[in-house]
């Protein structure tokens, strides 16, 4: 099932469930594609989305919150089965105390409001990124939708707020020395599947893409450890204007890439 329709009315490409995930047959050519399963997403331009109209940041990152929704809703009909979005980093602390604070009653508001709704739709939500700076009622509301949604299996939605890839590597490096110092791990024994193992993402898969929008081609500080072999796909589009088509769009791009994971060309 599609959750949208194509610019121009038709639908470009036709979306078949095969097995647990989806895979997408064009009607040119009859060529079967694989999915990216696991798609990771830097949503930018929610300020500038604002400021070129006239409005406040906020009203962008609102209006930021609702887009989210929507692809939220569209993922799995797109044969995306893991979903992880960066919605605050360890950096935007930065920013103006009064963007910082509305951010955080976005977040909640968004948790309130979507949470029978994800529970309905079978989605799983959790959330990435060092918690304790965040204030109380949110970490509650956090900790709250993911016992709630924790058997779901239709969609895992990862949140990542307060993250940061060299910080989540540096708590996961520590832990690691601790162990190492009072002898419950052996030097020898340290591999990158052990370091995979203390990070925030442990039990999910590596993405299989990133996609970042705004135009901006940096990886900020991102999934770095996860993303060694993912494709990445950097639009001009700004978040509250980035539509599931544009997304559809994306995945039938990745779908003809080939992935050699540092192998050579097939054939």
């Amino acid at each position: 099932m599609i959750c949208f329709s194509a610019p121009g009315g038709s639908a470009r490409r036709v979306f078949e469930k095969k097995g647990q995930g989806l895979a997408s047959t064009d009607t040119a050519d009859h060529r079967q594609v694989r999915p990216a399963e696991h798609v990771a997403i830097i949503m930018d331009g929610n300020g500038r989305w604002a400021t070129n109209r006239g409005w406040p940041r906020l009203v962008g990152h609102r209006k930021g919150a609702e887009r989210v929704k929507e692809i939220v809703r569209c993922a799995p009909d797109l044969g995306i089965r893991w979903l992880t979005i960066y919605a605050f980093s360890t950096e935007n602390w930065k920013r103006s105390t009064e963007e910082v604070v509305g951010l955080m009653s976005i977040f909640a508001r968004y948790i309130e409001r979507e949470a029978d709704r994800l529970a309905a739709e079978g989605v799983r939500m959790r959330f990435i990124g060092d918690r304790s700076p965040l204030n109380p009622k949110l970490r509650k509301l956090m900790d709250g939708i993911e016992a709630r949604t924790a058997g779901f299996t239709r969609l895992n939605l990862t949140v990542a707020i307060n993250y940061g890839g060299r910080d989540e590597l540096t708590r996961a490096m520590r832990g690691i020395a601790a162990d190492v110092a009072e002898g419950r791990l052996a030097p020898d024994t340290v591999t990158d599947a052990l370091i995979g193992s203390r990070l925030d993402t442990a039990d999910l898969p590596d993405p299989d893409l990133v996609i970042r929008t705004s135009g901006e081609t940096r990886t900020s500080n991102y999934l770095i450890w996860q993303t060694a072999y993912a494709e990445y796909e950097f639009t001009p589009t700004l978040w509250p204007d980035f539509s599931p088509a544009e997304l559809a769009q994306i995945l039938s791009r990745f779908g003809n890439r080939e992935r050699r994971f540092g192998g050579v060309a097939a054939g």
